[in-house]
Parts: C-alpha cells; structure tokens; sequence
C-alpha cells in the first residue's frame, strides 16, 4: 500500500519526514537556557503543573549553568554515541517555557544556538499563553534560513482537565496560539497527556477530530508517568483509587486507535515518554526504551493491518 507520506512505515514518522526534508538523518540536541513558566514565578500561579518536574527529562550535560555553545558541544558528542550518522541538528529549547522573556534576550540565544556548526534549526518548547506577535515575527524572519518549530505543550483538549493539573491556560490558548503560529509560516507542534487525572482512554479519543484540525506539523503523545517530586506524586500516594494507569498493551492498543482517527499529515512524533527511572513512581513500564516500545506498536499496527489516518475524516 502506498501511504500519503510517501514511505512504507505505517505511520507519519518523524524519523523519515526530516530524511524527506533534509535527505538525512537529523537529531535534536536538548537545551536549557534557565527559562521559568508563568505559573511556576507567581504571574498565574507558583505551583507549576501538578506532573511537571523537569529534571527527569534532562540529560546530564544539560544544565542552565553552562553556555548554549558549551551545552550544544556536550549533546553533539553525547548523540555521536549512540547516533553516528547524524550530521545536521535542532537545537532544542526544552526546559520550561522558552519564549517566556523579552524578545532581546530571546534573541542571543537563539542566535548563539543557530551559530554552531551544524545547527540547522530551532524546536522552541513553550505554552500558548507565553508567544505574541513581536516573538513570532522574529521566528518568521529566522524561518526563512533555517528550520523553525514552536511546540506547544497543549496536554488535554478538556479545559477541566487543564485546571485540575493547574496548567494555567485554556484549550481555547492553544488554539489561537496555534493557528497564529501557522498563519506567521511558522511550523507548530503539539504534546499531549495520555491518562491525566479525570481523563479515561474514550475520554481522550473523543478529543482526536480537535487535535487533527490544529494544522500541527509534528505531535507527541505521552503516556500519563507519575514522577517523584511532583504535586501529582503526593496525590497518587494518597488517593491511588482516583488514577487510571493502563499496562503497556492496552496503550499501545490505544495508541494504534487514536492513530487510526489522527489526521495523516501530521508527523507523530513520539507515542509515549520515557524517563530515568530513578524518578519514575508508575506505570511500571516507563522504565521501558522507546524503541522497543516503537517497535511494539509498528508491529501491532501490522498485526491490526491498519495505519494512520484509515479511519480519519476531515471535517468541513
């Protein structure tokens, strides 16, 4: 069968869709320029979102105390190790929300990051309420040389949900932060939380026909993780009857159905997260590599015979 993004995997990869671009492989070199969130200095709020704790996503070269350059040099030389063919990388604001600061000091950093040899682009990581017009004209003009995405971390379609995990924003954010990305050339991202508390799996699949009209170029999906040192820690400890954890078959089976109904242009990303697992508390198999949980979801897509996109319908 031949598929819309024109390779034999049975979804849109990420992987493949920067060999398409780029004719070769690309890797993203994780960055942190010491950024905050709005709701983590006391501007929405000083709890930050109740799951979030981001020492568990950084490597280890990855700190706010070294330069951009110095962070970059240590990331090439870490991905040379297990990736040896990449040649061409993203620099990837990660921690926090990346465009919360005044556009000058966005700027120098930004600019050091595209300077290093190699660096072909930008993958900014912020929140929809933390991008304004000002921010995306200077994208737009960096866009025009390299390759430029804004990644929203949008986490639920359900505002309720949203409120509960103290985001801090609105469904209604995302979309308007979004579609103004889009508008301004700019390719726009999007993650989303698998489980989150209130959420049950038919929950989040009622959401799939919303998240496929986004216009996105790339989304993540996360599997729900409870991590130490975390507001959600302390109420999955106290209340674990109020969380809905499923084993990795029933969301790897999951994963395959919201696939079936995404829209097939846009590029998945990731269909689970993975953390050290020195701070994972549950699910079990978080601690599990996700190649091999690639690997186990391509080959149920197989087993299925479906693919992305074979139950989706373009509203309008």
């Amino acid at each position: 069968m031949t598929y819309p993004w024109n390779h034999d995997r049975r979804f849109n990869s990420y992987t493949e869709y920067f060999k398409k671009i780029f004719g070769q492989r690309v890797q993203k070199v994780t960055l942190d320029a010491g950024f905050s969130c709005p709701n983590r200095d006391g501007t929405i709020s000083s709890g930050g979102c109740t799951y979030c704790n981001n020492d568990a996503f950084n490597p280890s070269y990855c700190v706010p105390e070294k330069t951009i350059t110095q962070q970059i040099e240590e990331g090439i030389e870490f991905h040379h190790n297990r990736y040896r063919r990449a040649e061409k990388y993203l620099a990837y604001f990660q921690a926090y929300s990346n465009t919360y600061a005044p556009l000058e000091k966005l700027k120098l950093l930004y600019d050091e990051a595209l300077d290093y040899p190699g660096v072909i682009g930008l993958v900014i990581g912020t929140r929809p309420d933390c991008i304004d017009d000002e921010k995306l004209r200077y994208l737009q003009q960096l866009s025009v040389h390299y390759y430029i995405i804004i990644e929203y971390g949008v986490e639920s379609c359900n505002n309720n949900t949203l409120k509960r995990i103290n985001r801090g924003h609105t469904m209604e954010q995302s979309v308007l932060s979004i579609g103004k990305t889009v508008r301004y050339g700019i390719h726009a991202g999007a993650h989303f939380i698998i489980g989150l508390p209130g959420e049950q799996p038919e929950d989040f699949m009622k959401q799939i026909p919303e998240i496929s009209n986004l216009q996105l170029t790339t989304i993540k999906f996360h599997q729900l993780q409870i991590i130490k040192n975390t507001v959600l820690e302390k109420d999955y400890l106290n209340h674990p009857e109020q969380f809905h954890l499923i084993d990795l078959e029933s969301y790897l089976n999951l994963m395959v159905s919201i696939a079936e109904l995404l829209n097939p242009e846009i590029v998945i990303e990731r269909i689970a997260a993975e953390v050290p697992p020195r701070y994972l508390v549950s699910p079990g198999w978080g601690h599990i590599r996700y190649d091999e949980i690639l690997r186990k979801f391509e080959a149920l897509m197989e087993k299925r015979n479906t693919w992305q996109g074979k139950f989706y319908k373009k509203e309008g």
